[in-house]
């Protein structure tokens, strides 16, 4: 009998132990893994903050870009919000989740508003580049399609390695980098004298179909994010109508500021 109970015993602590790891190292299977990475460095005020986080919340939540979502092949993405600013400050403000429809959305949305800010000092472009390739190198996610979000008032970099090394690593790992170049003319924040969606573009974004859209003022932040998060979700590597995409929903300014990096 007791054998009987020993012998019972084993299985069962065998079954556990071949359980268990299936589970831990089960992958999420997505079309797209998004990192956003937004500037959180000096020139960016406390009121800069709430309303880029704002503008994603409300970018995630709209009915074309869950439309966009829902036409993809698993009808999912994973998404990661990061703040970035010096070299040591890149931090996550809502981790990898899942959207995939309006409730998993809108929990996004929500826990962007809650979190306190973390991140500050002079930019690091570098080092945050860097930090989105880790995010996606690590994570138990497997998406068709990867790609970092880069969000900045700014193209300098202060500290940290340097923007075309850590750029080159990205690329490498056969991420795309797209570009959104906040201009802030109307708010707090010091708006820079050169032309930031050039040098976004030869500096900055890269990869096949890699673009920059501009966020002018306070007013269409939240549709520039929106109309970049659709051509991020609705189009793959090889599709050539995405400049002309972002061309189209320019709301005034010189239009061919606005660069395919692989047009030039």
């Amino acid at each position: 009998m007791y054998a009987r109970i020993w012998y019972g015993l084993i299985l069962l602590i065998f079954a556990s132990a071949y359980v268990g790891p299936t589970k831990a190292l089960a992958i999420e299977q997505v079309d797209l893994e998004l990192v956003f990475l937004a500037d959180a460095s000096g020139s960016i005020d406390d009121a800069e903050i709430h309303f880029q986080r704002n503008g994603y919340g409300t970018a995630i939540t709209h009915p074309d870009v869950l439309n966009a979502i829902a036409k993809g092949p698993r009808q999912r993405i994973a998404v990661i919000y990061v703040e970035w600013g010096d070299s040591k400050n890149q931090n996550v403000v809502v981790p990898w989740s899942i959207i995939d429809g309006r409730e998993s959305a809108v929990n996004f949305a929500e826990k962007l508003k809650l979190a306190p800010r973390l991140a500050y000092g002079r930019n690091a472009i570098g080092a945050a580049l860097e930090f989105g390739l880790n995010l996606i190198e690590s994570n138990q996610i497997n998406g068709l399609r990867k790609v970092i979000d880069f969000s900045g008032d700014s193209a300098n970099n202060w500290s940290g390695p340097s923007i075309s090394t850590a750029r080159d690593a990205v690329l490498a790992a056969g991420i795309v980098i797209n570009g959104l170049a906040v201009l802030c003319r109307d708010c707090n924040g010091r708006p820079v004298l050169y032309d930031l969606e050039k040098a976004f573009a030869e500096k900055i974004i890269g990869g096949p179909a890699s673009f920059v859209i501009t966020a002018e003022n306070k007013e269409n932040f939240a549709d520039a994010v929106r109309r970049k998060m659709i051509l991020e979700i609705s189009y793959g590597p090889d599709t050539g109508n995405r400049y002309a995409a972002v061309k189209e929903g320019r709301r005034g300014g010189n239009a061919d500021h606005r660069r395919n990096a692989n047009a030039e």
